[in-house]
């Protein structure tokens, strides 16, 4: 049972927030966040200067080096945890030592042991964690669980996934070093499980309900010390569903449109994302940046990150924490949520260490 939460809101003032780290994903929090109405910004830190300076001229008004510092010295209500995952346990002990609410970038932690860690010490300081899984928030994903929760299909004996990025090199040829932490266990927790699988651990449950791994493979197309490929075969025994997933982080010369693939084969037809995905995604894309340009000329609210679904979904996953923490409510998405994609992560390393041949997925029955 979650713990509960004090009570903090007593007026209709703005939730004031902080963002910790404002690298990449954290920039698009900050973006997020300083488009959302009843949302205050008010200071971010990070260790780099040039990303401070950008946050600056986003219009924030107060930067730091150091994330512990920013905590004691600004009032907060909640803050977003965008920084590496081997910082999440000590920022989230930090905010808690704040009485600060978190919304924590995946993955929760690096662990199922570190995650208890830091649910335990948010439990005792009674303090909210949620987390960035924001496929739930993708418009196609919705959009299959849509169809299925209606029963469009039936019964679906079988699902697929497969999730791909080019983390952490970025598309060939690599310009720039990658951040060290992204290839080393120890910090990062693992590679494409960690990565990209839990996303699809928690979609996968979100849709069938508990599901059980049955074997997984791991893979390395790179001299990495972590894996770039993973193939997880899964059972959800309460809707009966075999499940084939797969994520890879590739150097792609072109990514696809759309990196995650997600198909239902219910008894009486076919559920797809590919179906609730723009007919033409890059002139969607264009016509989205187009009235995001004139409503800052008009002052109207932007159609925020419109050109992507991935940044609306950060952007629809960040506004549905505030509104829980604004409410005192146990964010959608939360701590449990977190370790359980966690533990998923660990039950498919194991099965792949242990496994005396890798598994088949084109065996899978269709």
């Amino acid at each position: 049972m979650a713990p509960a939460l004090r009570s903090r809101w007593t007026d209709s003032s703005a939730l004031s927030l902080g963002i910790l780290g404002v690298g990449n994903i954290g920039t698009v929090h900050l973006k997020s966040a300083l488009a959302m109405d009843g949302v205050d910004v008010v200071a971010v830190a990070d260790a780099l200067p040039e990303n401070r300076s950008r946050a600056e001229r986003a219009g924030v008004s107060r930067t730091y080096d150091d994330y512990g510092t920013l905590l004691e010295a600004e009032t907060l209500d909640a803050a977003v945890v965008a920084l590496p995952p081997f910082l999440h346990a000590d920022a989230v002990e930090r905010a808690a030592e704040a009485d600060v609410d978190v919304f924590v970038e995946k993955p929760l932690a690096r662990s199922t042991e570190e995650a208890d860690q830091l649910l335990e010490t948010a439990a005792a300081a009674g303090i909210a964690v949620g987390v960035d899984h924001t496929l739930r928030y993708q418009p196609d994903v919705q959009g299959v669980k849509r169809e299925y929760d209606e029963g469009r299909v039936g019964q679906v004996p079988y699902a697929s996934m497969t999730r791909v990025n080019d983390f952490p090199f970025g598309r060939p040829p690599a310009e720039d070093a990658p951040p060290s932490w992204a290839h080393d266990p120890d910090l990062a927790g693992g590679g494409a499980l960690v990565e990209l699988g839990v996303h699809c651990f928690d979609v996968l449950e979100w849709l069938f309900g508990e599901v059980e791994v049955e074997g997984a493979d791991i893979d390395r197309t790179l001299e990495s010390p972590v894996e770039d490929a993973a193939t997880v075969l899964l059972r959800a025994p309460e809707t009966a569903t075999t499940i084939s997933l797969h994520c890879g982080t590739y150097q792609w010369e072109d990514l696809p449109e759309v990196n995650t693939r997600l198909r239902l084969e219910g008894v009486t037809g076919t559920i797809s994302n590919a179906d609730h995905l723009p007919g033409n995604f890059y002139a969607s894309a264009a016509t989205a940046a187009l009235r995001n340009a004139a409503s800052r000329l008009t002052r109207d609210n932007p159609d925020v990150f419109g050109p992507t679904f991935y940044l609306q979904a950060h952007y629809e996953a960040l506004s549905a924490f505030c509104a829980a923490i604004r409410e005192d409510e146990t964010p959608p998405v939360d701590g449990d949520d977190g370790r359980r994609a966690l533990e998923l992560a660990e039950t498919a390393y194991d099965l792949a260490e242990t496994a005396a041949d890798p598994i088949e997925p084109s065996g899978v029955r269709p």
